[in-house]
């Protein structure tokens, strides 16, 4: 027995603007598209539930392509500093977490940033061991590439002076030496292994409390990447598993496979697309640099605002290259960070040099900032870009004061890559930006930031139509994991999964996209969010 969908505004994103005025929906897939008449008349004796749209516009369903879905859910549930504009806000948010914790009991805040701040000065560990005396505190910048942690945290970690930096790190320190409490990139694994393990439940907790809130987005899946962080490959998949399917939360997770953790994987037998419709595996994630917030992005010329600096290379080439050799012995596609216009150079000699030979398709992540020499390179290649749409709205103006205008041609260019024939999926890589969909397809629609009164558009030359915009989220997330032919579309033999818009998004005034509400959100055919009004 199946379900009609009528009475809306359908778009099957199979081209632009081409519409259906209803769908057959049956066992999680949708069987027919047509008229309204034409499927009742077909599928009389099957219907057994008919849902009027009330005049809302269905898309296809949101997939956000880069997220870490786990420490999404992980800022629902503990110290969020995201939202704070001064450093004394975070400082009281902070002080009063403290005073509801345990003394001795690690404090643990997620995303300050200090370029949100009217004194981008960052945070120091004197500030936190005058503010915070009786708990290990470690505060995680907004990009998860530097964390500040206060004088007891380092001791638990045996963190001094005299520590030697791991590769690929930085342990900052004062011009006298001493430990500034700032650590970059790898360097901050020397703190993270202090931690205490991770228990199940809040793993469970986070993870339940994320997928609930991506539905009320109009997210039905994200491709993420969490096995690497939270006690070990098993335990985070468990925690998959147990959630969304002994629980039953109806979620579309693909999950992209820390190279640190691929021999757990291979040792379980996993493979590309391995799992099932719910869980599936997908490319070796590797990171190549850092991000522009801490100056650890790889460039190709020194930070205009900092000149003693030109990034940090997590891998030395060679070491990179045999990152994705390994994970070809395995017939593996790789997913590799590069924000920094070096670290995208290296990503793109070792394509070159080994070759995917099994199914899927390499992803190179975030594609910041570009040279046209590297975008010629890459259309060559059979790869797809995972871009941020949002980091035009979160980066503009402060980056270009970091990177220098003369090397600005090539930044956050959406439209030249889609132009250049280089097939892009939108994601948020939420926590680091907000998890909102429509905040995405926003900043790349109207190149500007949701909270700017004057609606300063950044290269607005870049800017994308709302079709290339929504395809990001929907296609081009589908395009990027093989589901092309199964996801993304509103179309017979596939998924039915839906977003439910409480406004025609292709008709709206741009700059109130990101006012549209989510309606109802549809994944396998069942309706596992709807807005609390009565016209829907």
């Amino acid at each position: 027995m199946g379900t009609l969908w009528h009475g809306g505004l359908i778009y099957t994103m199979e081209t632009e603007g081409e519409q259906v005025e209803a769908i057959y929906t049956e066992n999680g897939t949708v069987m027919a598209t047509g008229t309204f008449a034409g499927l009742q008349g077909k599928y009389q004796n099957e219907i057994s539930e008919i849902n009027h749209l009330h005049g809302k516009t269905m898309l296809p369903g949101f997939v956000d392509s880069h997220m870490h879905l786990i420490g999404h859910g992980e800022t629902l549930i503990r110290l969020d500093l995201s939202r704070h504009t001064s450093k004394q806000a975070v400082f009281k948010a902070v002080e009063e977490y403290a005073d509801r914790t345990a003394p001795g009991k690690w404090i643990i805040g997620e995303g300050w940033n200090e370029n949100l701040w009217e004194n981008p000065e960052v945070i120091s560990r004197e500030e936190m061991d005058a503010l915070v005396p009786d708990h290990p505190v470690l505060l995680k910048r907004v990009c998860r590439h530097a964390l500040v942690a206060n004088s007891l945290a380092f001791k638990a970690a045996n963190i001094t002076s005299a520590t030697i930096c791991p590769p690929g790190g930085v342990i900052d320190k004062s011009d006298s030496g001493k430990l500034t409490g700032l650590l970059k990139d790898q360097a901050q694994d020397l703190l993270l292994s202090a931690l205490p393990d991770v228990e199940e439940e809040y793993l469970q907790q986070a993870l339940r409390a994320a997928i609930k809130n991506a539905w009320r987005l109009g997210l039905t899946g994200a491709h993420t990447e969490d096995l690497n962080y939270y006690g070990g490959f098993q335990k985070t998949y468990e925690t998959f598993k147990h959630v969304i399917e002994d629980e039953g939360l109806r979620f579309r997770a693909h999950l992209l496979v820390h190279h640190e953790v691929a021999s757990d994987l291979y040792k379980e037998g996993g493979t590309f697309l391995g799992g099932n419709q719910w869980i599936e595996f997908g490319a070796i994630k590797i990171f190549a640099d850092g991000a522009l917030g801490g100056r650890t992005a790889l460039l190709s010329h020194p930070y205009a605002d900092e000149p003693g600096t030109s990034g940090v290379a997590i891998f030395t080439e060679q070491q990179l290259l045999d990152l994705v050799k390994n994970a070809r012995e395995h017939e593996m596609p790789v997913a590799i960070h590069t924000i920094g216009d070096l670290a995208f150079e290296y990503a793109l000699n070792a394509l070159e040099k080994s070759s995917l030979q099994g199914k899927g398709r390499d992803r190179l992540i975030h594609a910041q900032i570009l040279r046209s020499d590297l975008i010629e390179r890459a259309k060559k290649l059979p790869l797809i870009l995972d871009i941020q749409p949002m980091f035009t709205a979160s980066d503009f103006p402060w980056v270009v004061e970091r990177i220098g205008e003369e090397h600005m041609k090539y930044c956050y260019a959406w439209k030249t890559l889609l132009d250049a024939g280089i097939p892009c999926a939108g994601g948020s890589d939420a926590p680091i930006e907000p998890a909102d969909p429509l905040l995405g397809i926003h900043a790349a629609v109207t190149r500007s930031n949701v909270d700017d009164p004057a609606k300063i558009a950044y290269k607005p030359e870049e800017a994308l139509s709302v079709y290339e915009a929504v395809s990001l989220f929907t296609k081009g997330s589908a395009y990027a994991i093989c589901h092309e032919h199964d996801r993304g579309r509103i179309k017979a033999g596939y998924a039915a999964d839906f977003t439910v818009l409480s406004e025609n998004i292709f008709e709206i005034d741009p700059q109130q996209i990101a006012d549209i509400q989510v309606a109802m959100t549809v994944v396998d055919g069942q309706i596992v969010y709807k807005l609390e009004n009565p016209g829907v």
